[in-house]
């Protein structure tokens, strides 16, 4: 895989970027998790007058081996036919970010069905799927080194039209059951607790995709040995999808750009703590949006130390969650580089 080279930021800077925070009109710590979101945005930036431009979102979509044990509701077709409706301006994604401005890519990486003849969706394709992973590796180490490079390259276009804010989402049937596996092999949670409903399971359902999941796991420590874990790499290749794949290079290449990554729900989630076991750097350019409603979310986040900005129940996927969160982030830019200080409005600090 290629190297990441992500810059941490300067810790000597934060003092003056508390200090401008703190001498604004208001009382020390009034405006609460959006002071935090500013200072972060701040030592991102490495500036005091933090600005956000070109904001981008890119819509990776694949299909996986695992939706054929049933651990799913929604069919594998589900996956190409949204991939067509995000192109006729019919989805989620598309309304939020005609609404917030996100200049909007549509990125096939293993979707399995032929999308040539829409032109706006990139073609990327690996491959039409991963293979299921209850019996075998979902992906070769070439095509997770492919699926990688995809999603840098994807950000690379985002720089160079200026974009220095980045979110991501994904389409991907039964892509919540990998997830739910690298949250217990990182984050050494049973996984009993790390697995929900999805897109909609029932109780009986559930319990189905624990046994299923127990399996693969089982079947993948017994053929992958205890010195796998040594790699952050072997679960990635083993149970990941390419558009989570791919997502992950994204934020890593992002976070080298200096970008501020939002970070969607329960499947980019899992995505940005694998990113962190690959390079723990990317998390200072983490803005989580916010916790879904699927078992276990907040759990993952807890791992990361990361408090999500909304709780609105959503479990939509798309990167949805992280467009919404949006114009909270351009509020503490705002705050940062519009409220005027104590000095200048000529108001008694009394603090």
């Amino acid at each position: 895989m290629q190297t990441f080279h992500i810059q941490t930021p300067d810790e000597a800077f934060r003092s003056d970027v508390r200090n401008k925070i703190d001498n604004l009109n208001k009382p020390k710590g009034s405006l609460g998790q959006l002071e935090t979101l500013a200072e972060q945005v701040c030592m991102v930036q490495h500036t005091l007058t933090p600005h956000l431009q070109h904001p981008c979102h890119l819509l990776f979509g694949a299909d996986h081996g695992i939706e054929q044990e049933g651990v799913s509701v929604s069919p594998r077709e589900v996956t190409w036919q949204q991939m067509i409706n995000f192109t006729q301006g019919g989805g989620g994604v598309n309304m939020l970010c005609r609404q917030h401005g996100f200049h909007l890519r549509l990125i096939d990486v293993g979707v399995d069905y032929d999308l040539s003849d829409h032109p706006r969706i990139l073609n990327r394709k690996i491959r039409r799927g991963t293979d299921n992973f209850r019996y075998r590796p979902a992906m070769t180490a070439a095509e997770f080194d492919r699926a990688i490079a995809i999603g840098a390259e994807m950000v690379d276009y985002c720089a160079k039209e200026g974009s220095n804010v980045l979110s991501i989402g994904e389409m991907g049937i039964a892509n919540t059951s990998p997830s739910s596996i690298w949250m217990h092999l990182y984050g050494n949670i049973p996984l009993e607790d790390c697995i929900g409903a999805g897109a909609g399971l029932d109780t009986a359902g559930i319990r189905h995709k624990y046994e299923v999941l127990s399996e693969a796991v089982a079947r993948y420590c017994k053929t992958e040995g205890e010195e796998s874990f040594s790699s952050p790499l072997s679960p990635l290749s083993y149970f990941g999808g390419f558009e989570m794949i791919a997502a992950i290079g994204a934020m890593l290449r992002g976070a080298e750009h200096g970008m501020l990554l939002l970070v969607d729900g329960f499947i980019m989630s899992a995505c940005m703590l694998a990113a962190i076991h690959i390079n723990p750097a990317v998390r200072h350019y983490a803005i989580f949006a916010h916790c879904g409603d699927e078992s276990g979310h907040r759990k993952m986040l807890q791992l990361m130390d990361a408090q999500p900005l909304l709780q609105l129940g959503m479990r939509l996927g798309e990167g949805t969650g992280a467009l919404a969160a949006y114009p909270l982030v351009d509020t503490a830019v705002r705050m940062v580089n519009e409220m005027n200080n104590f000095t200048n409005a000529h108001i008694t600090k009394y603090f």
